[in-house]
């Protein structure tokens, strides 16, 4: 019977990217997203002819009766989840100085970005040990996709960075905790990936990988490289590397002199 993975954020940029690599590997897909299930038929179509059999779940991640229904749906749909990717986050609105950034976006972000992962986090995990009690050869695993911009700073965006940084401690207490079920988590941390969400500086970022250091690769990041990574955790490669998070940013976060 095939492997089901949840992604979400999964019809689009990174969260695709992963998809595409994990249908390679033979999963079946749920894909989640805030979009009507029309926005992202291609990229369903695109996955179920690799061979996937393809989910999509219409659904916030921030709202508590989203999650639960998307769940039931799974349980609906498969009876079954071993990997869950927590793919799907938000940049503000509006970079603003953290001398002048609104309360309304922080708690906008941290809806999104951290509290929704969380608690979807909590929940599948749960199934995921109740899996694990039933049948003692179930092999889970939790993905998170955080950002280099857990430890690099952004005074214009302070809050993604706090949400970002957020996301490594919540990947580093599920992973403590899920030891005893032999339940691996890791965190993936991106840097400069070409998507629609980066699309916005282009220009900038093609500046300063073309002129400056910025990184030791040259070129933008691609979902590609971020879906090879998370197929590799999910198919059980990295072995005695719970908690970790692996920086995928072209050596831009390396110290140099």
């Amino acid at each position: 019977m095939k492997k089901v993975a949840l992604v979400t954020g999964g019809g689009r940029g990174i969260g695709f990217g992963i998809c595409e690599r994990l249908a390679a590997e033979g999963f079946n897909l749920v894909l989640s997203g805030r979009s009507d299930a029309s926005k992202v038929a291609d990229s369903v179509q695109a996955l179920e002819k690799m061979g996937a059999e393809v989910l999509y779940c219409s659904g916030d991640v921030s709202s508590a009766g989203d999650r639960a229904a998307m769940l039931a749906q799974i349980r609906d749909r498969f009876g079954r989840l071993d990997v869950l990717v927590n793919n799907a986050g938000v940049a503000p609105k509006v970079r603003a100085d953290i001398l002048e950034a609104t309360e309304e976006s922080f708690e906008w972000i941290m809806k999104i970005n951290l509290q929704g992962p969380y608690f979807l986090t909590q929940a599948c995990a749960n199934w995921m040990i109740e899996q694990k009690r039933a049948d003692d050869a179930f092999g889970g695993c939790i993905i998170t996709v955080g950002s280099i911009s857990a430890t690099v700073v952004s005074p214009n965006r302070g809050d993604y960075c706090v949400s970002k940084a957020g996301i490594g401690m919540m990947s580093s207490l599920f992973a403590a905790r899920l030891g005893e079920y032999a339940i691996p988590v890791y965190e993936i941390r991106p840097g400069i990936i070409k998507t629609d969400m980066t699309a916005g500086v282009t220009e900038k970022y093609d500046h300063l990988i073309r002129n400056t250091e910025l990184l030791v690769e040259k070129r933008w990041g691609l979902p590609e490289d971020i879906g090879k990574l998370a197929a590799a955790m999910a198919r059980g490669d990295l072995p005695y590397a719970s908690g970790q998070a692996i920086y995928v940013d072209g050596g831009l976060t390396l110290p140099r002199l």
